[in-house]
C-alpha cells in the first residue's frame, strides 16, 4: 500500500508530552497516529468517549441538588417566561463555551 504524509497542527506542549508517552510505550508518535487511524477506520468510530461535559454524573448531581434546594425553600415557582429565559441563557452559555473551544 502506498504511503502518504499527513501534517497535524497541535499545541507544542501537547506534542512534547505525546512524543514522551509514545517513547515510553516503545513506539513513535507516527506509529501511534497510525494505530489511531486504523482503529477509527476499522470500528468506524472514535475509539474513546467524547462528551460535552467531562463529568456527566457531577452535572446531574448538581442539578438534582439544586432541585432539592428549590423544593425545600419557600421560593415561588418559576413562570413559563422565567423558565424560557433560563433556557435561553443556558444555550447562550453553551454556545459561547463551544465557540471558545474552536
Amino acid at each position: 500500500m502506498a504511503q502518504v504524509s499527513m501534517t497535524v497542527r497541535m499545541d507544542a506542549g501537547i506534542k512534547a508530552a505525546f512524543d514522551s508517552l509514545c517513547q515510553q510505550f516503545g513506539m513513535s508518535a507516527n506509529a501511534a497516529m497510525n494505530i489511531f487511524a486504523n482503529a477509527v477506520v476499522k470500528t468506524r468510530s472514535i475509539p474513546f468517549k467524547i462528551t460535552a461535559y467531562p463529568d456527566e454524573d457531577k452535572v446531574m448531581k448538581d442539578f438534582n441538588e439544586f432541585r432539592r434546594a428549590v423544593a425545600a425553600s419557600d421560593r415561588p415557582e418559576l413562570t413559563m417566561e422565567e423558565i424560557n429565559e433560563e433556557i435561553r441563557l443556558a444555550r447562550e452559555e453553551m454556545a459561547a463555551k463551544k465557540k471558545a473551544l474552536v
